[in-house]
């Protein structure tokens, strides 16, 4: 299996919607494929903290501050117009 074969099944295995043979072939490739292990380890991590974390609302004068920033750096990009490179 090559690694974009690993990668176009990921969701997948780490849903746990494969049939047993695809998933063991996934298994064999991440036993020895290093850089696969690594993204399908971060990957599965980063949906766990995703899930475990919980939502916090924003008290409404730090929310209206946060908004109002927003709104002054986008009119001020406005104004300066297109950037030379």
């Amino acid at each position: 299996m090559k690694c974009a074969e690993f990668l176009k099944e990921l969701n997948e295995y780490l849903d746990g919607a494969l049939d047993e043979r695809t998933r063991a072939d996934l298994d064999d490739h991440l036993a020895w494929c290093h850089n696969c292990y690594v993204v399908c380890d971060t990957t599965k991590k980063t949906i766990q903290i995703y899930r475990d974390t919980e939502i916090y609302e924003l008290p409404d004068e730090l929310r209206n501050r946060l908004q109002e920033a927003i709104h002054a750096k986008c009119q001020a990009k406005k104004k300066a117009g297109p950037q030379s490179v």
